[in-house]
């Protein structure tokens, strides 16, 4: 008796051990993941079984490595087999025509050279990669292309270009700081180069911005109505305040609540207004609320496999 108990617990034991191995087997080649260094991007893909592709813009300066510091989504990803591709394309604040079909070029490229599926695309980003976000998933929708995103999202970005000018120009003539003002004065002479002044003659900015507010233009955007729309933002009004002296209506979270009301207004049915609170810090621990982290990375993830 106690040699045919002795058995099966060996038995047992080896094929709850083998059952354990066998989950940790497919566990592994499930969560297997490469890497794909190339000058334009930077890719992490699944080996097989991809849920999803997230493509992400960093901010003005920012490349794919910078992304990946501040915007700590990686391992969320593999987690649910979800591809992401970094991109190495940034200092944009519009995007010309000719730019607009070279980039859809460059992503269509992409997607064929890794074999990436085109079922459950996501485009996001940071800053003025956001503002590249929206306006190349509305080109590539336009356009009929094969890479249609299910959803885009942006985190504080500056949508209205000639609030931006406006409020350069306000910055200029405060003085505050050495920072603030050097940005100031590249934003004024840029924009005034390229579209002239708003208050003079806005429909050249209608042209290229994002969003419009003075006029209610969302011309850029308007292919977007049945996609998915996050706009995040941290209206901290006390940290803009003491470290730029903005107000309120100077800010980036001032324009996305208002393209979000727009949206609303204009049956856009799948926009999300997300503001945050004390969410925005750097990847070095410093206190900005105009930062990556105010996405919430898992919330994120569930929005995108509509979980």
């Amino acid at each position: 008796m106690n040699r045919t108990l002795v058995v099966l617990f060996i038995l047992t034991f080896s094929f709850s051990c083998k059952n354990n191995e066998n989950k940790k087997t497919a566990d592994s080649v499930k969560n297997e993941y490469q890497e794909i260094i190339k000058n334009e991007y930077v890719l992490n893909k699944p080996t097989k079984n991809i849920k999803a592709v997230l493509v992400l813009f960093g901010g003005f300066p920012e490349n794919a490595e910078d992304i990946k510091r501040e915007f700590k989504i990686l391992e969320n990803a593999k987690n649910n087999d979800i591809t992401v591709l970094y991109l190495n394309y940034n200092r944009k604040l519009w995007l010309e025509e000719n730019e607009l079909l070279k980039l859809s070029e460059q992503l269509q490229n992409i997607f064929k050279a890794n074999k990436l599926p085109t079922d459950n695309i996501y485009i996001g980003g940071f800053s003025s990669g956001g503002t590249v976000a929206l306006l190349i998933s509305n080109f590539m929708t336009n356009e009929n292309s094969n890479i249609l995103p299910k959803g885009v999202f942006i985190a504080d970005s500056p949508l209205d270009l000639a609030e931006l000018y406006n409020t350069a120009k306000k910055n200029i003539e405060r003085d505050f700081s050495n920072s603030t003002m050097e940005e100031s004065k590249w934003l004024l002479q840029t924009l005034s180069k390229h579209f002239g002044n708003p208050n003079d003659n806005i429909s050249k900015y209608e042209l290229y911005s994002v969003f419009t507010s003075k006029t209610n233009n969302i011309i850029n955007i308007k292919n977007l109505k049945n996609t998915k729309i996050r706009l995040y933002t941290e209206p901290d009004t006390l940290w803009w305040k003491k470290n730029t002296m903005a107000e309120y209506d100077e800010m980036n979270a001032f324009h996305i609540k208002k393209l979000s009301e727009s949206l609303n207004e204009l049956g856009f049915k799948k926009v999300e207004y997300i503001p945050t609170t004390n969410k925005g810090y750097r990847a070095n621990g410093e206190r900005h609320p105009h930062s990556w982290s105010i996405i919430d990375r898992k919330d994120l993830i569930n929005w995108m496999l509509n979980k």
